[in-house]
């Protein structure tokens, strides 16, 4: 179909991609672009229609390619062509793409020679290609015509950049041979992109257009204005023949009657013409393609590898051998067990990195759930104290107590321990959810056989709900011996006579006469009020029981900076030695308030209260005895609690490991095997799924491909041929392309950065890469003997983003 000098890869690469696509993988060579940049009308479209091999370009005169073409070819069986636009429908009559891509150049830029860097995405299978992009880009012009901007060339210019600035994109540099090569535009752009040449190819065409009596041969050679790949010559087809509808294949015939019969080109016939070209860049994709084989060579043998183990168990797989089933069935189960313990114990090896599951899960409920649960056990303090005065009066009857019954902490105590049950039982609950939750991540292991999973999940879910009862039980159990005896005698329990409400340093105020105001460390009790000499509390200076003491209020002295209250006796008795109150200064009005709430909480009342209505007896009372007694049950029922529930914390998760986690290790590794065999025949059990068959078909499928592919790879090394890029060559004589006088409308638009100037000897360009996209390895050269070798820099220039190739999501 006109591109002969491709189809010698085609064969090799299908084979391969084809290897790629048994496994479920792409074959991603990742080939480079080929754009065409040149003036207007100097032949571009055409050499792009070579390659395709059909018409289904626009033609005509002037500025035709107006929005850049994005050519996607894909080598396949039918011949028809898609566009990104238009989804879904295919065009098999050539004539119809063309027909379609001046509609939708008209579409966003008019029908008046207006330009847009908008690209149209055409994708076009057929056998005779290769999968390569191809790029038709406007050609470069210098004057506005029509509605055309003033700044087109500045905007056609942007245009190319955008996409020849990039590694991967081959250039093709089409120049009219009827032209002045010296100043070819294409040259110029492609000099700046490209200084050293090592991806543009200079195409003349043409050819049968110039003056009689001159020709391109000095060129051609390369002799006169040299390029480092030098040139190539092409005839394409004239608009006579296109309007004639002259072929391809005919139009290549006749290419090779000119440079046979051209007495200038005859000795360059077989270096010249479209099969050439497309040979050339043939080239330079296979040297591409060997390049990038080293990399797809090992990522295939490190799939290889890792399929070894797997694929020689299933390379002598029998299905129905029943002494595979026995012992598959034992692995199974073996290896279920010690999947289960590690799930449970912990293990270093395949750790789950996304979240907690297993025995850490468990371990959580234990030390955070758990206790958390415990707290949120809230007790409304005013209800709680209610309780407790009902259940003194309750316990001394028609008597009055003097003293605090125990009677009364026993019965408050034990209505709180009750309250523990709810917490424990949900604890039970939470850590079951969780063991039933692992055996089922466990069971994942045994999906390539059902049935067996089914039945080792059942079962081994049934014995852990058997088990909850007893657990359960046992925590109960727990809860009643804690409510049988209430040990008072605890070490940890404060007792009656230990309980403090409150320490903290006070001053005692006496008269300069009796010795002077003094601070000492203070003590309160539900039953007393001791100070001391120091916080150590060695040396006690007085204590002094509450029986009959109340609290008042003193003015503040003349120059004193403290805040005083007073205690006094209500039966006008001395309260130390022979003092009728004793008056205790504070830093602070905050801190006398505190003080009084204490004093509050030991039925120490103040002197007001006295006068106030009584409130209900039911919700309180002015005895202060009873109210010490409240205050002392009360925090007598914290201290005791606190000691319940650390002793609870203990022992739950240690009950719950024995009787329920451990034992169901234990039933895993000795019992669940004869359950097995006793729950149905082991055939049925061992019955493999219709998903792990798959499994097996498809990995030792993907293994055999595997090793065609790294055959194929071997034959692609062995039988393509890479060429050495050609030497450098001084190319200064290719004029600066020199910025553009005419600008964008809008004042703020920078104008583009000032090339440097040219100069003999290296020339300034990218630096090559280790492993260019086109030819081999720039250290393939000694840099010490090639003065042309050493890696000039790019010329500064804005950042331009290429446009990606479109995924075509529409075509999956």
């Amino acid at each position: 179909m006109g591109n002969r000098g491709m189809e010698d890869l085609i064969p090799l690469i299908n084979k391969l991609q084809d290897a790629f696509s048994s496994i479920g993988q792409s074959c991603n060579l990742d080939l480079p672009q080929i754009a065409v940049v040149g003036g207007q009308s100097a032949g571009k479209s055409s050499v792009l229609e070579n390659f395709v091999g059909r018409d289904f370009l626009p033609r005509g005169s002037g500025i035709v390619t107006r929005r850049p073409l994005i050519l996607q070819l894909v080598n396949n069986k039918a011949e028809y062509a898609e566009f990104l636009h238009c989804k879904g429908k295919k065009f098999v009559d050539f004539e119809e793409v063309r027909q379609e891509i001046e509609a939708e150049t008209d579409r966003i830029t008019g029908s008046n020679k207006g330009i847009s860097p908008v690209p149209i995405n055409l994708r076009v299978y057929s056998p005779h290609v290769l999968n390569l992009t191809l790029i038709d880009l406007p050609g470069m012009t210098k004057v506005a015509v029509g509605d055309q901007p003033v700044d087109i060339e500045h905007q056609i210019r942007e245009m190319l950049m955008q996409f020849i600035t990039k590694e991967s994109c081959l250039i093709l540099a089409v120049t009219p041979a009827n032209s002045d090569l010296a100043n070819s535009d294409a040259l110029k752009i492609a000099k700046e992109v490209d200084p050293q040449g090592m991806r543009t190819i200079g195409v003349i065409t043409k050819l049968d257009l110039m003056d009689e009596g001159t020709d391109a041969k000095d060129i051609l050679e390369n002799k006169l204005l040299p390029l480092r790949r030098g040139y190539i010559g092409v005839v394409n087809r004239s608009q006579k023949d296109i309007d004639g509808k002259k072929d391809i294949r005919a139009a290549l015939a006749a290419e090779r009657k000119f440079f046979l019969s051209h007495p200038a080109y005859r000795h360059l016939a077989e270096r010249m013409g479209t099969p050439h070209l497309q040979k050339t860049l043939n080239q330079q994709l296979t040297n591409h393609i060997r390049d990038t084989l080293p990399g797809l060579r090992s990522k295939l043998q490190s799939q290889l590898l890792s399929l070894e183990k797997e694929v020689e168990e299933y390379k002598n797989f029998r299905p129905d051998d029943p002494t595979r089933k026995t012992k598959a069935l034992l692995q199974m189960v073996q290896q279920f067990g010690v999947d289960f313990e590690k799930c449970i114990e912990g293990s270093g090896d395949q750790v789950d990195t996304n979240e907690l599951s297993g025995g850490a899960k468990i371990n959580r409920i234990f030390h955070e759930r758990f206790p958390f649960e415990l707290v949120k056990i809230v007790f409304d303090e005013k209800e709680l104290r209610r309780e407790i005065s009902h259940a003194i009066k309750n316990v001394h009857g028609v008597r009055t107590g003097l003293f605090t019954p125990d009677l009364a902490f026993e019965a408050i105590v034990k209505k709180q321990i009750v309250k523990l049950k709810t917490p424990c039982l949900k604890c039970i609950d939470l850590v079951i959810q969780e063991l039933i939750n692992t055996v089922r991540q466990c069971t994942n292991k045994l999906n390539s056989y059902p049935r067996l999973r089914e039945e080792t999940e059942r079962i081994v879910t049934t014995h852990v709900r058997e088990r909850e009862g007893k657990t359960k039980d046992q925590v109960l159990l727990l809860i009643d011996i804690e409510l049988s005896y209430i040990n008072t005698n605890h070490e940890d329990f404060i007792g009656f006579a230990k309980y403090v409400i409150r320490k903290g340093w006070l001053t005692i105020n006496i008269s300069i006469m009796k010795g002077g105001s003094k601070e000492y460390w203070f003590v309160l009790t539900a039953e007393s009020l001791s100070w001391y000499k120091d916080e150590e509390e060695k040396e006690k200076k007085y204590m002094l029981p509450l029986d009959n003491l109340k609290l008042r209020d003193v003015e503040k002295g003349f120059m004193s900076t403290k805040h005083i209250f007073a205690i006094f006796n209500t039966e006008q008795r001395n309260v130390y030695k022979d003092l009728r109150q004793v008056e205790l200064a504070c830093d602070s009005q905050e801190d006398v308030d505190s003080w009084k709430a204490s004093f509050l909480r030991a039925g120490v009342y103040p002197e007001k209260d006295q006068n106030e209505e009584a409130a209900p007896a039911d919700t309180f009372s002015m005895d202060p005895q009873l109210e010490r007694q409240v205050e002392t049950i009360r925090n007598l029922v914290d201290s005791y609690i606190g000691i319940i529930n650390k002793s609870i914390r203990d022992l739950m998760p240690k009950t719950i490991m024995h009787l329920m986690i451990n034992n169901a290790k234990d039933f895993i590794h000795s019992e669940l095997l004869a359950y097995l065999y006793s729950s149905g025949d082991q055939n049925s059990l061992m019955e493999e799924s219709a998903d792990q068959a798959q499994r097996r078909d498809d990995m030792l499928r993907m293994y055999h491909a595997l090793k065609e592919s790294l055959n194929i790879i071997g034959d692609i090394s062995a039988t393509t041929i890479s060429t050495p890029v050609p030497p450098p060559v001084n190319n200064t004589w290719i004029p600066e392309a020199s910025p553009t006088p005419q600008r964008r409308p809008p004042p703020s638009a920078a104008p583009p950065p000032s090339r440097p100037p040219a100069v003999r000897g290296p020339t300034p360009g990218p630096p090559m890469n280790p492993s260019p996209a086109f030819g081999p390895p720039m250290n393939a050269y000694n840099s010490s003997l090639d003065p042309f070798s050493a890696p000039p820099q790019i010329p500064s220039r804005p950042a331009r983003v290429p446009p990606g190739v479109p995924r075509y999501d529409f075509l999956s």
